[in-house]
């Protein structure tokens, strides 16, 4: 199989970082887009060392003028884009009132207009070709909404309503582009040490929390699927449910436990950075401070990937149950009152 062209946003850390690691173990040739230096030097190398080739291009994400000029220095090092991925996200842990217009501004720049800026690039470059992939990697809270993070929620239904959008208007013209979302868990990955937080105590996610692996998992098998969606871990598949199906109930009950349910013990450094408007130095990584709690694997990933094969067994054992039925009540003798009358 030919090596694939890789664009991945926010791929210094958390899940681009996972998903840039994922990627190189298929040794693909990677374009990492990221902000930090340090961190595009390392997860390069980390690339490299697993048998990929990296590009790492320090780009402005909220930029779109910045996000073109990557999509070419990729396709101008390792050819045609395969495969685009917008990963970069910022988001700020505060309730409404307490955040300023220019950082909710920047938030949703970042989080929404950054996988805008990243599509239309990847865009220009697939349409013509009439080929490729491009993944959003969304959240259980592009559905459900969860008090102190109005910025990131709504960045994130945003990039649900502009993806659906999208794909009609590619269904509409019959393109082979793929458009596909994931929609992730609460995962261990070190935003919530570096996002700003004008809480007094530490954030931390809220519930089942999972390794970034699990969801580079679902990324690589997304960019290959072929599917319009993909739900990782349990909690994601629980949350939109109810909210489908209760949501003033669950707006109840967000309201009762999200805000202590995000906040950890300890109290806030009073001057830790943040990755608001610049990022963090050094280099940060995948994981978070959370090993000791975060799951490794997803059970409704696992089902996801082998749908096929599942529904092939459930058709089998339908057919098989109905065989035993149907041929069980075909042979079975019929009583005395039910044979047909003998006539001389």
């Amino acid at each position: 199989m030919p090596a694939e062209t890789v664009v991945i946003t926010g791929a210094t850390a958390g899940v681009g970082r996972a998903t840039a690691r994922a990627f190189a173990r298929r040794r693909a040739r990677i374009g990492l887009l990221a902000r930090g230096v340090d961190g595009l030097k390392a997860t390069a190398a980390e690339v490299q060392q697993a048998g990929g080739e990296a590009l790492a291009l320090p780009t402005e994400i909220a930029d779109a003028d910045a996000v073109e000029s990557a999509a070419t220095a990729v396709e101008r090092q390792f050819g045609p884009i395969d495969i685009w991925i917008n990963c970069a996200m910022a988001t700020i842990f505060a309730p409404v009132h307490s955040i300023e217009p220019e950082e909710f501004r920047r938030a949703t720049e970042v989080t929404y207009l950054g996988f805008v800026y990243g599509t239309m690039a990847a865009l220009r470059r697939m349409r013509p070709r009439n080929r490729g992939t491009i993944v959003q990697v969304g959240s259980a809270l592009a559905y459900r909404a969860v008090p102190l993070q109005a910025p990131y929620c709504g960045a994130k239904h945003a990039i649900r309503g502009f993806t659906d959008s999208l794909r009609s208007e590619l269904e509409h013209e019959h393109s082979r582009v793929h458009l596909t979302m994931v929609q992730m868990p609460a995962l261990n990955t070190p935003q919530f040490d570096w996002a700003r937080n004008k809480m007094p105590r530490r954030p931390k996610p809220l519930g089942t929390i999972f390794q970034p692996e699990v969801a580079a998992d679902a990324i690589v098998f997304a960019a290959h699927a072929r599917r319009r969606e993909i739900y990782v871990g349990g909690p994601t598949v629980e949350a939109i449910i109810a909210n489908k199906l209760a949501p003033g109930f669950l707006d109840r009950v967000l309201a009762h436990r999200a805000v202590g349910g995000q906040l950890a013990r300890a109290p806030a450094p009073a001057d830790r950075p943040d990755n608001l408007f610049a990022p963090v130095a050094g280099d940060h990584g995948a994981h978070g401070r959370f090993d000791d709690r975060a799951k490794g694997v997803s059970a409704e990933l696992w089902l996801a990937k082998h749908r096929p094969l599942l529904l092939a067994g459930g058709i089998g054992v339908i057919g098989l149950l109905a065989a035993v039925f149907f041929g069980g009540a075909r042979a079975a003798p019929r009583s005395a009152a039910q044979r047909p009358p003998r006539w001389s």
